[in-house]
């Protein structure tokens, strides 16, 4: 029997997981195009490694549940997890560092927690941290990029991605947050070249790193087009931002030899990946305005915190995982009023 419900308040959406996962994945396709473009065959052999990967273990912990395996999978949540998780992978990580990516973030970042809707941390973040941790030396192995292309053909990528082969030292080095942290001595000495050359080729995309840490503009306007289609808001990306430019901005007044500036921190690392596409998740950050300032404001002093005093020089994932256990705590103090009710909860006499 059908029921039309006639009393106020109801609140009703077209709006599917399908339809905002494709979203979020042609907003994240010209990045990872370009770091494809960039990097070579490996960085495509390994996107694919963690796509599918992310498809068969959500197709195992679905089916282990008992639950509509194809449907599910048709939703497009997997592959924004795989896609995701390759972008914050150096191009040149062996194939098993992509399979354990999404081995983590499928089952402990999601299925842990009962699946779809319910996770407490971010999947990508949580797998990026793992394996940060865990295989440190394979996490920051990063290709220098030459123009266009790398100079490795697709057998040699192949063999580099399945096989185990090694990089050769001459197409390796040091990101730019990473030189600053193990070479100091010498970003001393050029500051105006930390400062504004390398923050520039960060910007255009010619920039060692992962695979969504390479073109700034590419993701920005990414992030911007999920806006424009009311996928994302602009409280959390705009906050986060704001908060690592005013806090690298001023220390970096203070002594331009030991801090970097806001252009460099806007442009280093995953902090516009992190911005528009991680801090953003409707699941693990806050459901109110206001909530999602405080969130994304507290991710923006934690990534500058990380960076300048930590032991790692990126510290985009620690501070996004931090701010995803926080979450409840943020929503539980900051919410708007029940109707009827005051902000406190009790019932508005008269009303």
């Amino acid at each position: 029997m059908n029921i039309k419900p006639i009393s106020s308040p109801h609140v009703s959406s077209a709006r599917r997981v399908d339809d905002i996962m494709k979203k979020v994945i042609f907003a994240l396709l010209p990045a990872l195009g370009f770091g494809i473009f960039l990097f070579g065959w490996s960085a495509l052999f390994l996107t694919m490694v963690t796509v599918l990967s992310a498809l068969f273990f959500e197709a195992v912990c679905l089916k282990l549940k008992g639950g509509a395996v194809e449907s599910y999978l048709r939703d497009g949540s997997a592959i924004v997890t795989g896609l995701l998780v390759a972008m914050t992978l150096p191009p040149y990580a062996p194939w098993w560092i992509g399979v354990v990516g999404s081995g983590l973030a499928i089952i402990l970042g999601k299925h842990v927690y009962g699946g779809l809707g319910q996770n407490l941390f971010n999947p990508a973040m949580l797998a990026r941290v793992a394996l940060l941790i865990s295989f440190p030396i394979e996490m920051t192995t990063w290709v220098n990029v030459s123009p266009f292309f790398t100079g490795l053909d697709i057998l040699e990528s192949f063999k580099i991605t399945f096989s185990g082969a090694e990089i050769s030292d001459a197409i390796t080095g040091a990101t730019t947050l990473g030189f600053v942290k193990t070479g100091f001595s010498q970003a001393q000495l050029l500051p105006d070249l930390l400062n504004d050359y390398s923050g520039f080729l960060a910007f255009i995309g010619w920039e060692r790193g992962s695979l969504g840490e390479t073109s700034t503009v590419l993701i920005l306007l990414g992030g911007l087009w999920l806006m424009r289609q009311g996928i994302i808001q602009w409280f959390i990306p705009v906050s986060l931002l704001a908060s690592i430019t005013f806090l690298s901005t001023l220390f970096n007044l203070i002594d331009s030899t030991h801090y970097l500036s806001a252009w460099v921190h806007l442009n280093s690392g995953a902090v516009m990946l992190v911005a528009f596409f991680i801090a953003t998740d409707y699941v693990t950050s806050p459901n109110t305005p206001l909530g999602q300032l405080i969130f994304g404001t507290g991710c923006g002093v934690l990534i500058f915190v990380i960076r300048s005093w930590g032991g790692y020089p990126e510290g985009t994932g620690f501070a996004v995982l931090l701010m995803n256990s926080v979450t409840p705590l943020i929503d539980h103090y900051v919410r708007p009023r029940i109707y009827g009710r005051t902000r406190d909860g009790k019932p508005i006499e008269g009303g």
